[in-house]
């Protein structure tokens, strides 16, 4: 979760701002970048314990080891809380320590790829001395969530105290879930349109090829993806597969409805949370803010509060992929690979609209609803997600192919799918492997999972 923005522009008290904030993310496709995000889990070697903040072996002394790198230290309250360096990159913290790394907007996915490869290898340098591993799973296979310590962000003691109020698995979504996300650019309000569509409806394909977190505290959860189960009851005014996204009409406007349909959970002023959980944006605009009457929104408070809705997909002034779990470095470089084919070229993102279109609301809910538990096999349009899979990853390579983005050795990227083209030809998503080695070589204990997942 990012760092707060600062208050800043001028005030905010019609919608049409709001609007035109999120519109002014179009940019023509030479200007378009790829911003890939993980988070991992930090854990003591010798007893497999989660990090606390403070302490030789913390996060806080991770953070200030990263430092040396040439990272530049964020402060909330003279507090320690993220690194951020001059090319748009940062480190921040979830909250129950989950390290996660902000990538740069880059041209190609081999920079995303060198980029990742990059801060492992720094974490692995300042956690080798300290005896503490990374681990690259959806869902903490060990942890109870009260095991879990939480970091001093104040925008996480709203939300902790506000979470339970709307849904039963949100503390667990704040504590125990890691993902890998990638941030794309649309060209303008129709392009934005047929990306958000395709990219919503394809989500669960995301989920169940990702899908690396089949255990909790110790056992199988009877679930692949435990982490993506955990966002159907986390909170329902900001989470799921926004069916509105495919209805006539849709655009720029319509998200902001949304957004402002959206319950706050805080504002930020001079360096404090402001709790401001359940009240509402529009009455904000109107001076009518419970938590702060009198004062109007500027940008800054809007950019705060899109950071709060946690649906599949997640507009702001670019698309971001909300659906995988977490994983080694090869699959968080393959995320970027298979939403860059199918929606950075035309005809890659026409056959994937093909495949999707004919898909009803009750379908699409049903199979995010299946795929937690189902993985690959779950169902829609008569197709299992193996079928759809083996179609949207040919698309995939054609799009990176036609974008003829070459490494060194002359490879386009389309290399980078080879992680996820594996897991269909065997047709087992990560979290069977997983569970299939709990059942044998594991001996019925999830702890050989550390040593081979780590980082």
């Amino acid at each position: 979760m990012s760092a707060p923005a600062k208050p800043s522009g001028e005030p905010i008290t019609s919608k049409r701002q709001l609007v035109e904030y999120i519109e002014s993310g179009c940019k023509p496709a030479e200007a378009w970048r790829i911003g890939t995000e993980h988070e991992k889990f930090g854990f003591t070697m010798d007893d497999l314990r989660p990090l606390a903040y403070e302490g030789e072996r913390g996060i806080r002394a991770m953070l200030e080891g990263l430092s040396r790198f040439g990272w530049r230290p964020v402060l909330e309250n003279g507090t320690l809380i993220a690194l951020i360096d001059d090319t748009g990159s940062s480190v921040t913290l979830e909250p129950g320590g989950q390290l996660e790394l902000s990538g740069a907007p880059l041209e190609t996915i081999h920079q995303t790829c060198v980029e990742t490869y990059t801060h492992l290898k720094q974490v692995k340098d300042v956690a080798a001395p300290l005896d503490i591993g990374f681990l690259g799973v959806g869902f903490q296979p060990k942890w109870r969530r009260e095991d879990t310590p939480w970091m001093p962000k104040g925008r996480y003691r709203i939300m902790r105290d506000y979470m339970p109020k709307r849904g039963s698995k949100g503390l667990d979504m704040m504590l125990r879930t890691c993902t890998v996300q990638v941030n794309l650019d649309f060209a303008s309000e129709a392009d934005m349109v047929r990306k958000f569509q395709v990219s919503l409806a394809l989500q669960p394909l995301a989920t169940a090829l990702f899908a690396s977190s089949p255990f909790i505290e110790g056992k199988p959860s009877g679930l692949l993806s435990t982490r993506s189960d955990v966002w159907t009851d986390t909170d329902p005014d900001r989470c799921g597969m926004l069916p509105f996204v495919f209805e006539p009409g849709f655009g720029f406007e319509r998200y902001v409805d949304y957004m402002l349909d959206v319950p706050m959970y805080f504002v930020y002023r001079d360096g404090q949370y402001i709790d401001a959980s359940g009240q509402s944006f529009r009455d904000f605009m109107n001076g009518r803010l419970p938590a702060l009457p009198g004062q109007v929104p500027t940008i800054g408070d809007w950019m705060d509060h899109l950071t709060t809705a946690f649906p599949e997909v997640r507009l702001k002034k670019y698309l971001e992929m909300r659906g995988a779990d977490s994983g080694p470095w090869r699959r968080i470089c393959a995320l970027p690979a298979l939403w860059v084919g199918l929606l950075y070229d035309t005809a890659a993102l026409d056959g994937a609209w093909d495949l999707v279109k004919d898909w009803s609301i009750e379908e699409r809910e049903s199979l995010r609803t299946a795929v937690p538990r189902e993985g690959l096999s779950a169902r829609v349009g008569g197709r299992s997600l193996e079928e759809i899979g083996e179609d949207v990853l040919d698309l995939a390579a054609i799009g990176l192919k036609n974008r003829a983005r070459l490494s060194e050795s002359g490879r386009d990227e389309s290399i980078y799918l080879e992680p996820l083209m594996a897991i269909l030809q065997s047709g087992r998503t990560p979290a069977e492997e997983m569970l299939e080695a709990f059942n044998g070589r594991w001996q019925g204990s999830v702890d050989p999972l550390f040593a081979e997942y780590a980082y």
